[in-house]
């Protein structure tokens, strides 16, 4: 008979731990975690890149009004030249026109801040006319840089030459000049302003650079003219090969790049402006530590909350994986007990339905298996046989041998019952006592016959010595039942009192027998069986 079983209990305990909370949750945390920690790495990261950023435009705004000022200082000094130049040029330098020229360039001079001063120079280098009040005429420029520039040059644009001392007041000066042609093209002389530097120093000192910021404004050959922090070493150096004319400004002559300068070792954000019209080169350059100073300051305070943070996250995390762990503990040692327990209760049941002595079923198992299979008989229609089995002088066999012998004996024999039982159904049992009971459930009488001779010849085939008996070795008699219940006619007791009777038979009839008796019979008959099979 096919019967379905469920899925044990501790199958089904191992499948519910096989999903566990404990790595969701550790994945949940250090997921949760580095999050964070990325999270806060992108706005560490950002923050700079924007700090950056204004400070680039900051620096490239800082060098627009840089170049907007140096052109519109150079510019007005500039305009006067040309327009001296062409007077010159018209006019000639008689006496009497220089009287009047110098009484222009004072005035000049006089409406222009910015300018130091005006200057004409002879062929030879000689002073002409100039915007002091009293001139001098002693002095000659043959030696300056822009008087040899013009002399060998025949631009008629304007040129900047680097700083020099003024020779009339020793002052430094920033130069910007023309070149003065002869009637027939020659090289005349040159007309000079000077630009006061002092003056270039104090509109620097109105930005705010920072300690390290620097501004600078160097001629298109690439010698400073003026830099801020002002170092007069640094006045009229060639900056030619540094990173910012040698690499950038040939690519744009507007730009910003992050430069560490040759003169301090300072990293700057500079920002650069080539001025074509004079030409001159400006930079406004911020120290990229002082830019990103309150970023640090920010970046620390925000790592130590973010840092607090995580850390608080990670160990509230860390209680609350632990709880999950101690509690998926808790519940597989509750699992495991209740598995050890149902495994408990199932032995106590088996034993509870099993004999001690022999290992067949007890008497109460037997009676609850009788009943039922009883009933299904008489539903089912079919027969129902029983074997009773009793050990012939068993009492004296006790007596003889004593009782630790006598359990081995019953031992045996129960081994001998328990293998008679040929299908699932079969129940073998001890009755009490020597006695034992097998239980044949759809057997009739021909079965059930067959059955208890292989148990009767069983027992004696064991060749027990038992001197108490007359064959001489350990006999059984065993009475057998068998029939058909009918539903509301029969009951369970009857079949145990036709093999009760059968096997009082077989010890009134000699012992070492098997007898039957059948609902269908009036009389009891004893037989001898030799073999059923």
């Amino acid at each position: 008979m096919t019967r379905s079983r469920s899925l044990p209990p501790r199958l089904l305990g191992a499948g519910f731990r096989g999903f566990s909370l404990l790595p969701l949750a550790i994945f949940f945390v250090v997921l949760v975690c580095l999050s964070l920690l990325a999270i806060q790495l992108w706005m560490t990261l950002r923050a700079r890149e924007v700090q950056l950023n204004e400070a680039a435009r900051e620096s490239a705004n800082l060098a627009q009004s840089v170049a907007q000022h140096a052109y519109d200082t150079i510019k007005e000094a500039d305009t006067v030249l040309v327009g001296l130049v062409e007077r010159v040029e018209t006019d000639g330098v008689s006496d009497l026109e220089l009287e009047r020229i110098h009484k222009l360039l004072v005035t000049r001079v006089g409406e222009l801040p910015q300018l130091h001063g005006i200057f004409i120079y002879a062929k030879d280098g000689s002073w002409l006319v100039n915007s002091q009040k009293t001139l001098l005429s002693h002095l000659n420029n043959s030696d300056r840089d822009y008087f040899n520039y013009h002399r060998t040059h025949d631009d008629r644009g304007p040129y900047v030459g680097p700083p020099v001392r003024s020779k009339s007041t020793g002052d430094w000066i920033v130069t910007v000049s023309r070149r003065i042609n002869m009637p027939d093209g020659s090289f005349g002389g040159v007309a000079l302003a000077t630009i006061d530097m002092h003056y270039f120093r104090q509109f620097y000192e109105r930005f705010s650079i920072g300690e390290k910021g620097a501004i600078f404004i160097a001629n298109g050959k690439g010698i400073l003219l003026l830099r801020r922090p002002f170092d007069e070493s640094m006045l009229g150096r060639d900056l030619s090969q540094f990173p910012l004319f040698h690499d950038y400004l040939p690519k744009s002559p507007v730009g910003t790049a992050v430069i560490k300068s040759r003169v301090d070792g300072v990293t700057r954000i500079n920002s650069y402006r080539r001025i074509e019209e004079y030409p001159l080169v400006v930079s406004a350059a911020l120290s990229q530590e002082e830019v990103l100073a309150e970023w640090r300051l920010d970046m620390i305070l925000q790592n130590a909350v973010g840092g607090v943070l995580v850390l608080l996250i990670a160990f509230i995390g860390y209680r609350v994986v632990r709880q999950i762990d101690l509690r998926v503990k808790s519940e597989a040692g509750l699992l495991e007990a209740r598995n050890e327990l149902e495994l408990i209760n199932e032995t106590l049941a088996r034993l509870a339905n099993q004999d001690g002595l022999t290992g067949l079923a007890n008497r109460r198992h037997f009676d609850q298996s009788l009943l039922a299979e009883f009933s299904r008989a008489q539903r089912e229609g079919s027969a129902m046989g029983l074997v009773l089995i009793d050990v012939d002088f068993f009492k004296q066999y006790n007596d003889i041998y004593g009782h630790v012998a006598g359990d081995e004996c019953l031992r045996k024999i129960g081994k001998v019952v328990a293998y008679s039982m040929r299908r699932p159904g079969d129940l073998a049992a001890r009755y009490g006592g020597e006695e034992m009971v097998v239980l044949l459930p759809g057997t009739d009488m021909a079965g059930a016959l067959a059955v208890a001779e292989g148990v009767r010849d069983a027992v004696q085939s064991l060749g027990i010595e038992h001197r108490g008996n007359p064959p001489g070795v350990v006999t059984a008699s065993v009475g057998v039942a068998a029939f058909m219940p009918t539903h509301l006619e029969n009951q369970a007791v009857e079949l145990l009192e036709f093999a009760d009777k059968a096997l009082y038979k077989a010890k009134a009839a000699g012992r070492n027998r098997v007898c039957f008796e059948s609902s269908f019979e009036s009389a009891v008959q004893a037989v001898t069986v030799l073999a059923f099979r």
